[in-house]
């Protein structure tokens, strides 16, 4: 059993409200610029680059959306888009055959039952083809302003190390960390967490020596604890702004 689960077990239920509150804090100095790091002008937007930042990375997603929405400005462009030509500005996301075919579906979807309007609502959004629950979120949290909590591989992980859940089910994680945190604060909370976990707080090697949260942190011992190395480990371009949190720099 890791420490994180053992410390699950030993800390009582106000003790956990109140760690996981002064982390979401924490992490608010950390990253006050944390957004959605994909780029979106509209709700439909917003839906297919989620749908394409699947296996790849936003940084590919917002090179590709460009062009791909000034193809298809509209649910029922990608309803009847050519397969060829679409698979082809897919290319570079990766899987661009599965993804072409998902956005074609869910363009025809939205005409046939939304009237081509992407919906408000997490009942509806996951009706939609190949859009899950993390999904949705997404786009309701940053396309409509209704608070949601994204559980992808960075927020589970994060999760699970702060011993805010030990589950590995994301509807279970994201209900477990939704009872902690005030329901206002999920989708920055999503945000928070997202960038912690690109920059700091990596799967394979954490920087626990460079975290500003780690006091917090039943984790904080698994990772490198060393601070001159742990800070070569911390990425992005807020890294100065990170490391200076904790007196370090490069």
């Amino acid at each position: 059993m890791s420490r994180a689960a053992r410390a699950a077990g030993d800390e009582s239920r106000l003790a956990l409200v109140r760690r996981a509150r002064r982390i979401d804090r924490g992490l608010a100095i950390a990253h006050p610029d944390a957004h959605c790091e994909l780029d979106f002008t509209s709700p439909l937007e917003l839906l297919v680059a989620t749908v394409l930042s699947a296996q790849t990375t936003d940084v590919t997603v917002n090179r590709v959306t460009p062009g791909l929405f000034a193809r298809y400005p509209d649910a029922a462009a990608f309803a009847a888009a050519d397969r060829d030509e679409l698979e082809e500005i897919l290319r570079p996301t990766g899987f661009f055959r599965a993804k072409a075919e998902s956005v074609t579906k869910l363009g025809a979807a939205l005409v046939e039952r939304f009237d081509g309007v992407v919906p408000g609502r997490l009942e509806d959004l996951v009706t939609l083809p190949g859009v899950g629950r993390k999904t949705a979120n997404v786009v309701l949290g940053n396309a409509f302003g209704v608070p949601g909590i994204t559980v992808d591989t960075h927020f589970g992980r994060l999760a699970r190390r702060f011993a805010w859940t030990t589950s590995e089910d994301p509807v279970q994680v994201e209900k477990e960390v939704g009872e902690l945190i005030p329901r206002k604060d999920w989708t920055m909370l999503s945000h928070r967490l997202i960038f912690h976990g690109r920059r700091v707080c990596h799967a394979k090697k954490p920087a626990c020596g460079a975290c500003s949260i780690r006091r917090d942190c039943p984790s904080s011992q698994t990772g490198e604890l060393d601070p001159v190395k742990a800070a070569k480990l911390v990425k992005g371009p807020d890294a100065d702004h990170l490391l200076a949190l904790v007196g370090l720099e490069r």
